[in-house]
């Protein structure tokens, strides 16, 4: 098959490596000259005005992350190189918190909830028996249920600082508003599953190199396209097949004409295509498309903000921080940008499900930081990614992949068992391309 892909992030350039994979020629068609979507790198300039890459958004990987480090592979990044692989660690400036052990699964978490410094043993076992609660109920609770509901036996110390730091950086909803079932999945892969499925695999590179630019290459020796800077303007049903309408630098517009279709943009991007396509298509597809988009504009999206700040002596006593937040004190995680791909003395601060306007959460993050850290940091860039993911709540209804006949979609908001996160992604890419193949060969 001829597959056209519109959108070059990482379920886009997942499903292009897939198709490629099972022998089907895959084009991606990208608006923008920059791979990788909402995980990307940008250019900025420190205040020494030395110009580094740094990322439109600060990006972790957990080692229960197994597509997306097979993808990594298959690519041919060196995982041992572009990812600096930690214990688990949840722990703040003056020590405090939680850092799983190097034992075995799950070893490791009893070790760490254990020696968790600055817990009461009140702290620790009230963790230790729910944990075993859930381990025993299979990690999956009734549907309705919320993370703060799913969590009230535990004490507020736990809480505070281990599941709602642990709710908002993997959900990027808060505890009172996100899915139990969602939240004890990520906690089985995360916390309990598979040796090593806990790690913190922190990026060494920009996100662009990561993975999209070596995607890009991978698919160009194998046969495939990436297009940068090609905007589809349009694309309608012509028999059997899919005419795009393409403009790019070479070609004001150009016909492309392929045997299936995936929207991998955004979910507002890709029901506004549907709704238009909607007015042309025959009622039965017209109907789908209409179907799908309403469900995609009912999903509610939660911003992220990543707060770059210099000072050319900050350090950090780990790559990665807990921060004690609060409503003044927004940020839940810091990194040390000059631990991982420099320049000392940058920081990344994070704060999930981002309330307020840019300048008031720079200000804040910066008075946090002098706050817990002593340090008086100069903002280098802040960057306000308001549909970073949807909110993930209980009973939520997300769209499918299927569209319809030879018309698809994938992206991390699609229908799966992940909140919006690289895997999330990376596996909706992947299973994109089964349920193509699926449909060409029913059983």
């Amino acid at each position: 098959m001829n597959i056209a892909i519109i959108g070059a992030g990482w379920a886009g350039l997942a499903a292009a490596v897939r198709a490629t994979e099972e022998g089907h020629n895959a084009t991606v068609f990208e608006a923008s000259n920059t791979l990788g979507g909402r995980a990307r790198a940008l250019m900025v300039t420190l205040p020494d005005g030395r110009e580094l890459a740094l990322d439109n958004g600060q990006h972790i990987l957990i080692g229960a992350y197994h597509a997306t480090r097979q993808l990594l592979r298959t690519v041919g990044v060196q995982a041992e190189t572009a990812l600096l692989d930690l214990p688990m660690a949840l722990q703040f400036a003056d020590g405090d918190g939680l850092r799983f052990t190097d034992w075995p699964t799950p070893l490791d978490a009893l070790g760490g909830i254990l020696l968790a410094r600055g817990w009461t043993w009140s702290d620790k076992v009230s963790l230790l028996s729910q944990a075993v609660r859930w381990r025993l109920k299979g990690f999956q609770c009734p549907p309705a249920l919320t993370v703060d509901h799913l969590c009230r036996a535990l004490t507020p110390r736990v809480r505070q600082e281990l599941i709602e730091p642990l709710c908002v950086s993997a959900l990027n909803t808060p505890a009172q508003q996100a899915s139990g079932t969602v939240f004890l999945r990520v906690l089985r892969d995360a916390m309990f599953g598979a040796r090593g499925g806990s790690h913190l695999l922190l990026p060494m590179t920009d996100l662009s190199s990561l993975f999209p630019d070596a995607a890009a290459s991978w698919l160009q020796q194998h046969g495939s396209l990436v297009r940068r800077n090609a905007r589809v303007e349009g694309w309608h049903r012509d028999g059997k097949h899919w005419l795009l309408e393409v403009r790019d630098q070479h070609h004001p517009m150009a016909s492309r004409r392929f045997d299936t279709l995936v929207l991998a943009t955004s979910a507002s991007n890709a029901a506004q295509a549907l709704i238009q396509h909607a007015n042309i298509a025959i009622n039965a597809i017209s109907n789908n498309c209409l179907e799908w988009a309403r469900t995609a504009q009912s999903l509610r999206f939660e911003a992220i903000a990543t707060v770059y700040a210099y000072h050319p002596h900050a350090t950090l006593p780990q790559p990665m921080l807990a921060l004690h937040s609060d409503a003044v004190c927004p940020a839940q995680f810091v990194f040390d940008r000059g631990r991982l791909c420099g320049p000392k003395g940058l920081l990344a601060f994070v704060v999930s499900a981002a309330r307020g306007d840019k300048a008031d959460l720079q200000q804040q993050v910066l008075a946090q930081a002098h706050q817990q850290f002593g340090l008086d940091l100069q903002a280098v860039q802040t960057i306000v990614e308001k549909r970073a993911t949807f909110a993930c709540t209980p009973q939520l209804k997300r769209p499918p992949a299927a569209i319809a006949p030879g018309l698809f979609a994938c992206g991390d908001y699609i229908d799966g068992p992940y909140p919006a996160t690289l895997e999330g992604a990376v596996l909706s890419g992947q299973a994109v391309i089964r349920t193509i193949l699926s449909h060409q060969n029913p059983a």
